[in-house]
């Protein structure tokens, strides 16, 4: 065969990023407050744009006719932005199988779900400025029944602990400071340790976790001995882990998800500062005929025209070849922004109207009534690509009449039902637990068990487990705990 050099022909498809649909992708995941900044920043680099007048208000978001499309929508973009699908945003599927145990590190786990709706508290359960963490351990040892120079040591404790509720000063240099014995200062520890959260005035990551468990009343031989070598599940020395523990997989599986089912901050829960102002960039309210009007928040959302007049007039004063082939490219860049502006607040409006019709019941009833959803379900009914979902969803919030919610909220995970039919989301459970926790007898106290059999009889089929996670999720703590609080609440 002879080697030379030839033309070949040859027909290939490829998908270009070209930076206009980077920029039309990007802002679909944009929150409205991020979008005027966006707005503002192409304000002053582009002079043929100007803010308009506020538009009229919206009404309800009507269905699309496929016949009258704009010429955005008539486009490729979101087959575009659901195929081409960056490594820095697409879905995330996390691994729950690392664990990180370095308190120092922020992160604990990582059982996440890629559409993370299932444990998203809703704003009302965020914090609005609550008391501190030692505010809130002083009120539990001032109803203490300690002696008051137990309370003046624990107190003093208090004072010395971290953000994340650990105690960093050494017991000896406590007793030093305050003139008193060492075994004093261990005795008011033991008083500070019994008080919630669980794990306040631990020592080290090792000793918070084995308070928690001990509550849990899952501090047995095998799982003392794995907090006690800690440092060899963060080397992944897994299989000699299991031997000195003496279990099997199985069992060893168990311990690692109940200790993921643990704070290891206990004090970050009343961190300082309160919840920052959530401004929502969908708009739900209630129709006279039952319906529901879903519109874009106007207010956060400036209204940006192309001014063609300027265009006009500084297009004849360019003088040269590359003055008017700047001035045309600013224009092509002005008519591209204002059409992605327009194709994003039509696609939140149908995805937000869209979740709208699938949890009706929740907007009616409360959430009690929702149902379980995934970002598929939608994107499938309206006929988008799922990556174009979730970035609509993201960083987005929709006031309704019961408040403000994050979108991803209302995409839960569902539960089995008694009756085989259907299921109910992991929100509406949480609901039904803490209905049963907040009407149940101080001198009956509910065990996890016996909110096992209730929820079953009202249709929830569920494993001991998963109603102690749904428990912890809504910050209700176990029966002893509840006992503990109820008694206290009892001597005031």
């Amino acid at each position: 065969m002879a080697l030379g050099p030839r033309l070949d022909l040859r027909q290939s498809q490829s998908l270009v990023m070209t930076p206009q649909l980077q920029q039309a992708i990007k802002l679909l995941a944009l929150s409205n407050l991020e979008v005027e900044t966006f707005i503002g920043e192409a304000l002053e680099a582009n002079p043929l744009l100007e803010i308009g007048a506020p538009a009229p208000a919206e009404g309800p978001a009507e269905p699309i006719d496929e016949g009258r499309r704009t010429t955005l929508e008539s486009s490729p973009v979101d087959q575009l932005i659901g195929e081409a699908r960056g490594s820095e945003d697409r879905p995330l599927d996390v691994d729950v199988s690392t664990l990180d145990i370095d308190r120092d590190t922020g992160d604990w786990g990582a059982a996440v779900s890629s559409y993370g709706g299932e444990d998203l508290p809703g704003i009302e359960e965020r914090g609005e400025g609550g008391p501190t963490l030692a505010e809130h351990l002083e009120r539990q040892i001032g109803l203490s029944l300690a002696t008051p120079r137990e309370k003046l040591i624990a107190r003093a404790l208090v004072d010395r602990l971290d953000d994340a509720g650990y105690l960093a000063s050494p017991l000896r240099e406590v007793a030093d400071e305050l003139g008193v014995t060492l075994g004093a200062v261990e005795s008011a520890l033991v008083l500070l340790q019994s008080l919630d959260p669980t794990g306040v005035g631990a020592r080290s990551l090792g000793e918070c976790l084995a308070l928690q468990a001990r509550e849990a009343d899952r501090h047995d031989p095998c799982m003392a001995r794995l907090l006690e070598n800690l440092d060899l599940l963060a080397r992944g020395e897994v299989a000699r882990l299991k031997r000195m523990c003496g279990v099997d997989d199985e069992d060893f599986a168990d311990m690692m998800a109940e200790l993921r089912s643990y704070d290891p901050k206990p004090g970050l829960r009343f961190a300082s500062g309160g919840g920052e102002p959530v401004t929502p960039d969908v708009l739900v309210t209630p129709r006279a005929d039952g319906g529901w009007d879903v519109s874009i928040n106007q207010d956060t959302l400036p209204r940006l025209i192309v001014n063609r007049s300027y265009y006009v007039e500084m297009k004849g004063a360019c003088g040269s070849k590359d003055a008017r082939g700047w001035l045309s490219e600013k224009l092509a860049d002005a008519n591209w922004l204002v059409k992605a502006l327009d194709q994003r607040q039509k696609t939140i409006l149908k995805v937000a109207s869209e979740i709208v019709k699938q949890q009706e019941g929740f907007f009616r009833q409360g959430v009690s009534q929702l149902k379980p959803l995934t970002l598929r379900a939608i994107a499938e009914t309206i006929e988008m690509h799922e990556s174009t979902v979730s970035r609509v969803t993201s960083n987005k919030y929709l006031m309704c009449p019961r408040g403000t919610f994050e979108l991803k909220y209302f995409f839960t995970s569902g539960v089995a039902s008694t009756d085989g039919e259907g299921g109910a989301s992991a929100e509406a459970v949480k609901a039904a637990i803490r209905q049963l926790i907040d009407a149940e007898d101080p001198k009956a106290i509910l065990s996890d068990d016996t909110l096992v059999d209730l929820l079953k009889g009202r249709g929830f089929d569920l494993a001991r487990r998963t109603v102690a996670k749904y428990r912890e999720a809504i910050g209700l703590g176990s029966s002893v705990q509840r006992r503990r609080q109820k008694a206290l609440a009892g001597v005031r």
